[in-house]
């Protein structure tokens, strides 16, 4: 019971927290690790252990499915040479850089011990990243970078931790069998998540229930993530894999209801893991503390200070020249991807946070592991650093950069693909017509009536011969009017509350909702 009890006292904390950060305009990712820190030292309270294993189980594959299932993954083909660059090469850099680091500082810890360090603070988190990255309008190449790397970043710093920690207290260890090891996780971890989610698509086919298929949906990134892991897989990279799959298939088998809920589920869920996780960083400071007693606190801070420094600027030192060196030796490449400005550069170095992985990694060492409590302490401090420095900083780079976009109106292929869409609507209504050879007065006119107003749509939609930008705000302006409508429409139905059936009550209700979520989306503000 006290843990459950715990539970809604932290879910508590977290809405203050939440709504807290967004009045004082900072990212919600930092306030709550300050919050929980701040949690970690009330008296009385009792100190709370993580099971990293838990952790990762519980909050990785539901937070990174959800991510996979939004990605751009057009985007993320056109950009995949950065995004690896990235999500591999930046990895093994800051972890290469780390060790060397950590081995020169701290004599006696093992080789391998300060690799495994390097292993555990290398990757930005995801869950870190998607939270502050949000709040935020940058360029779509930024985005899609930042998205793509912190997909894949994880599985690529776990397989380098799995081979460090086992590495320790060996002699002689194969860098060849560990490269095909890598590579092995890797393509398994994505196969076997590219199986579950293709099952899982054949399941939603033979359901016909929102509430089974929203269910089904929420299990499947776990099934995904869990059997990787069991059969030696990489499950990060599984829940991916999956969450690709039903990401692209979704409008093929999902209905207009379960997309509409399954929405508002995952977005529920997406504030309440990734809430949890922050706090529960912020709560293990008492018991990181507590294991350092015989360290000297001058030694700590130094190392602190040197860990953060290389993260940051090591980030720095990979993104540039991986930026400007491949155009500089094949022209090719150069005339299929010119040169970034150099403000994407520095934006991308400089979101470098932190967070969930890095925490459980530690924690996972097991009992007597060289330097255990001295990495774990780092590894929360590298967190704890990132997170404050970077975190509350970068929407100061961003706007001092220019990068900041402002409310665009829809894209031309946006509105060249809703004329489209409504084109293709009227022939379909009118060749139904035909083929049904209607002859009754009253459908007849039933039909021209329909066929009337999707004529309207089409003509309000199409683009062609007009200015694309000149259509878009009119379309706005329109969309804008419809929102005044609506309101005045839900007055009127409140008003009524009393005289209406309450299921017609609802019903008319949720029309309405609908609709305001239609416009709302066509002006971006949802």
């Amino acid at each position: 019971m006290k843990a459950f009890e715990l539970l809604l006292v932290l879910l508590s904390v977290c809405v203050a927290l939440a709504a807290a950060a967004q009045r004082l305009k900072l990212p919600v990712a930092v306030m709550l690790v300050l919050g929980g820190m701040g949690l970690a030292f009330i008296p009385g309270l009792p100190p709370l252990t993580l099971d990293p294993a838990l952790v990762m189980a519980l909050f990785l594959p539901p937070l990174l499915q959800l991510s996979a299932y939004r990605t751009d993954w057009p985007a993320f083909h056109t950009h995949l040479r950065p995004i690896l660059l990235l999500a591999i090469g930046a990895v093994f850099f800051t972890a290469a850089l780390v060790a060397v680091a950590t081995k020169l500082l701290v004599p006696n810890l093992p080789w391998w011990a300060a690799i495994t360090l390097g292993a555990i603070v290398a990757p930005p988190d995801a869950v870190a990243a998607s939270s502050i990255l949000r709040q935020f309008r940058l360029p779509k190449r930024i985005v899609t970078v930042l998205e793509g790397e912190s997909l894949i970043n994880d599985a690529s710093s776990l397989v380098l931790y799995k081979f460090a920690v086992a590495a320790v207290g060996l002699n002689t260890v194969s860098y060849g069998s560990g490269l095909l090891q890598f590579f092995a996780v890797a393509l398994g971890g994505a196969a076997i998540g590219w199986a579950v989610g293709r099952a899982a698509m054949w399941i939603f086919s033979h359901l016909d229930d929102t509430l089974l298929d929203i269910t089904v949906n929420l299990l499947t990134g776990f099934a995904a993530y869990l059997g990787a892991e069991a059969l030696g897989g990489s499950g990060v990279l599984a829940a991916v894999a999956c969450g690709f799959v039903l990401g692209r298939q979704q409008h093929a088998e999902f209905s207009a209801q379960t997309r509409l809920e399954l929405s508002a589920v995952w977005g529920f869920l997406e504030f309440v893991l990734t809430s949890l996780v922050f706090v529960l960083i912020g709560l293990q400071m008492r018991g990181i503390t507590a294991r350092l007693a015989n360290y000297d606190m001058i030694q700590l801070l130094l190392l602190t200070l040197a860990l953060s420094t290389i993260l940051i600027l090591g980030r720095f030192v990979w993104v540039f020249p991986a930026t400007w060196v491949p155009r500089a030796l094949f022209p090719g490449l150069r005339e299929r991807d010119p040169l970034p400005p150099w403000s994407h550069a520095t934006v991308i170095s400089w979101t470098g946070m932190r967070g969930v992985v890095s925490l459980a990694a530690a924690l996972a060492l097991p009992e007597g592991f060289p330097g255990r409590d001295l990495i774990l302490f780092l590894a929360f401090c590298s967190i704890f650093v990132t997170l404050v420095i970077q975190g509350t900083s970068l929407g100061w780079v961003i706007r001092r950069l220019g990068l900041t976009e402002p409310e665009t109106l829809p894209e031309p292929d946006t509105a060249q693909a809703r004329a489209e869409m409504a084109t293709a609507a009227l022939e379909a209504v009118r060749q139904h017509l035909d083929d049904a050879n209607i002859d009754r007065d009253e459908q007849a006119e039933a039909a021209a009536e329909l066929v009337e107003e999707y004529e309207v749509r089409a003509e309000r939609a199409s683009v062609e011969g007009q200015d694309v930008e000149t259509k878009a705000e009119q379309l706005e302006a329109q969309q804008r009017l419809r929102m005044v409508a609506i309101e005045a429409a839900r007055e009127v139905l409140a008003g009524q509350a009393d005289e209406l059936d309450v299921e017609a009550h609802r019903a008319l209700g949720e029309e309405l909702d609908l609709e305001e979520q239609q416009v709302r989306r066509a002006l971006g503000k949802d």
